[in-house]
């Protein structure tokens, strides 16, 4: 199953490492581009390819039965490294809608939160359960997360979660960091009006910068 506005709920898939990096999540010969494509590809490429290009079946998302994973179970400091918002980037187009894990790399984090990868953070002890339960169970989990409750309900109860009232606001109303500026459009223009109204040279400098530059050059003066 898919998300919606409110709450995530799916096939969860555990992946016990610590310390998995942005390096490892994405790695560097997948960044080659220019724009976001094809990066589903790389996701994770290392720990589900061997270096001859088989696929390494016994790898978690590799199963049949996680074929449609929506959710990470993950362990501590996910997302740690390097800040390539590709990481962010490639779960997604992979189909992954969040990660649980008991804590994030900072600029992941941030970058998962304002591309709408929700990242929900849960006691060490409630991830290491999950993970557990997710190892030894004879079919995948299937996890819901209420974005409005902050819950994460599982078959070993319901696990609390928080998240920052901009966040959270952001998920309940669809919106990415570009979105959720643009809800506030009209007070950044009535800004921008009053500072070039006081400040009227600094306005469109960069254009007229540019257009200055991009004239023919002049022939020299010559004297009579």
């Amino acid at each position: 199953m898919s998300a919606t506005h409110d709450r995530i709920q799916g096939t969860a898939a555990p992946i016990a490492i610590a310390n998995l990096d942005t390096d490892q999540i994405m790695p560097k010969q997948f960044l080659r581009g220019i724009d976001k494509a094809g990066l589903s590809q790389g996701l994770l490429w290392d720990l589900r390819f061997h270096g001859d290009g088989r696929l390494r079946e016994e790898f978690v998302l590799n199963r049949p039965a996680y074929a449609n994973t929506r959710i990470l179970i993950a362990d501590a400091n996910f997302g740690c490294g390097s800040s390539r918002e590709h990481a962010v980037w490639g779960l997604q187009q992979y189909g992954i809608e969040a990660v649980i894990a008991s804590s994030f790399g900072e600029i992941f984090y941030s970058n998962a939160m304002n591309n709408r990868l929700l990242a929900v953070m849960l006691p060490e002890a409630d991830v290491g359960a999950l993970l557990g339960a997710a190892a030894s169970a004879e079919a995948p989990l299937h996890l819901e997360i209420d974005v409005q409750r902050l819950e994460v309900r599982s078959p070993l109860g319901t696990h609390a979660f928080a998240l920052s009232d901009r966040h959270r606001t952001m998920f309940l109303e669809g919106l990415d960091l570009i979105g959720a500026s643009l809800a506030h459009r009209s007070a950044i223009e009535a800004f921008a009006q009053r500072h070039w109204a006081a400040e009227p040279w600094t306005r469109d400098v960069a254009r007229r910068t540019k257009a200055r530059l991009d004239l023919p050059p002049q022939p020299p003066e010559t004297n009579p």
